[in-house]
């Protein structure tokens, strides 16, 4: 595979720094390098002090999420090359604490997401005729959200109204309306039809832009609108 150097111009801050700055390292990439592969070479051969977060390279985990050249993405399946730029600029997410270069504290973010009430993992109603394997004791599946943090980080509204629900969880609690699974749906509702729930939103619909799992979640915004509308004029039977 062919090679080329391309330059990474790097977010850096440490606890107890003045203010933030960026370093520029040179690494060699192929056709096949990542923007995460990339980083673990700077860790690596060029600087051990630079703090990342990983964990499965295939976009199943979210921990990678940064922005890239300014829009968020999860690292692990940026292609470095694809992005067309010599210089790639990598930053943290956007509209969460800042812990140490590209990691951020992730915390308020599973707390306001923890209350949504959606269960990742369900038992699959699908093809109930097939058969189960020996020591499954029932076939599962899984929500799409990876719990990136992607979507809050674009969001315009989170970034000037720190207390939003913001695209994850709205979206989370649109999932628990289509199937409730024992939840009360009631409280949930009530919960998001304020003025920093799904009222709130401007539908700029960047969140579902950057979503890397289609999860949609300015599209599911508008659907909790158009069921508290439903709702408050008694056309539900939800």
């Amino acid at each position: 595979m062919s090679e080329q150097k391309v330059t990474f111009r790097v977010f850096r801050y440490k606890q107890g720094d003045t203010a933030p700055h960026y370093d520029t390292f040179t690494v060699t990439v192929n056709e096949r390098t990542t923007v995460l592969e990339a980083l673990q070479a700077i860790r690596r051969d060029q600087d051990g002090t630079l703090v990342i977060r990983h964990s499965c390279h295939h976009a199943s985990c979210g921990t990678c999420g940064m922005r890239v050249n300014g829009k968020e993405v999860l690292a692990c399946v940026t292609n470095v090359l694809e992005l067309g730029t010599p210089t790639v600029t990598v930053e943290p997410l956007q509209n969460a604490p800042l812990i140490s270069d590209l990691v951020v504290d992730m915390g308020p973010f599973y707390e306001t997401f923890s209350q949504a009430h959606l269960p990742f993992v369900r038992r699959s109603e699908y093809l109930p005729d097939a058969e189960v394997a020996e020591g499954v004791p029932f076939h599962m599946r899984f929500e799409s959200c990876i719990e990136c943090g992607l979507c809050v980080s674009a969001c315009p509204v989170v970034a000037s109204d720190a207390e939003y629900l913001g695209p994850a969880a709205l979206a989370a609690v649109w999932r628990v309306v289509q199937e409730p699974r024992g939840t009360e749906v009631p409280p949930l509702l009530d919960w998001v039809n304020s003025e920093h729930g799904c009222w709130r939103c401007h539908v700029a619909l960047e969140c579902s832009e950057v979503c890397p799992s289609n999860v949609d979640p300015g599209g599911n915004i508008m659907a909790l609108r158009q069921e508290l509308v439903r709702r408050a004029l008694g056309l539900s039977h939800g």
